[in-house]
């Protein structure tokens, strides 16, 4: 049976698993997303527990054939990075679109790289809305679907700032009127310059992301999503 020697890695998701023991869902920097279960963690004084959780850099070992491996090592790679309030509804989120649209076993070092320093900025206190946005462009371009955002999907030509256009999934944006959702030629070219965007830009930018998103994702809703819509309403509701 192979053993895989330790390796930079995060933990998406975990349940419990059998008495004593967790099945997680691993993200290894060159490994890519696979299950594993990891045997006797709550037997040990809860170490495991503890370190054995989203967000925690890891370096990590495991063995096995099948689909589900067994993890056989583990220890921490850094300090644990620490989310709170909205920052770690983000990171659930982060990792729900990691676990909806990353292939198993597809290594993918930059986008492990990528989710380490967006990780690292909710923890930091950085500005949530453009740090969403670049994750999920990065994503989408890791995982081969990557938006087209500077040019005219039928005639190839640039495109303007001062134009709006309708964005189709498979051909980009279109001057002619369409069903996709409809975003400034400023907006894109931002987007693609990977320059700060305002107010106006950003909402343009989620909406265009959520539309694209939809279409990979799925009828099945986020969980992420929900959860931080029944924290908001909890918060404003009166005591």
């Amino acid at each position: 049976m192979p053993h895989h020697q330790l390796q930079p890695a995060f933990l998406l998701h975990r349940r419990p698993y059998s008495n004593s023991s967790l099945l997680i869902e691993c993200f290894a920097a060159g490994a890519g997303r696979f299950p594993a279960i990891a045997r006797g963690v709550a037997t040990r004084r809860g170490q495991g527990l503890a370190l054995l959780q989203p967000f925690n850099p890891l370096l990590i070992g495991w063995s096995g054939r099948g689909e589900v491996k067994s993890l056989n090592r583990y220890e921490a790679a850094a300090s644990p990075l620490h989310l709170t309030g909205e920052a770690l509804y983000c990171g659930f989120y982060l990792n729900e679109l990691l676990m909806r649209l990353l292939q198993r076993g597809d290594p993918q070092r930059r986008l492990f790289a990528l989710y380490g320093q967006a990780l690292e900025g909710l923890a930091g206190g950085a500005d949530l809305e453009p740090l969403l946005r670049r994750f999920e462009l990065s994503l989408l371009e890791e995982i081969g679907f990557g938006l087209i955002l500077d040019r005219e999907g039928e005639t190839d030509e640039p495109l303007q700032p001062d134009r709006r256009y309708h964005y189709h999934l498979e051909r980009g944006p279109l001057s002619a009127p369409g069903d996709g959702p409809v975003v400034s030629g400023a907006t894109l070219l931002a987007l693609a310059a990977g320059d700060a965007l305002g107010p106006d830009a950003l909402q343009e930018a989620r909406g265009l992301l959520r539309h694209v998103l939809a279409c990979y994702l799925g009828d099945r809703p986020l969980h992420s999503r929900e959860l931080f819509r029944a924290a908001a309403r909890n918060q404003a509701a009166p005591d």
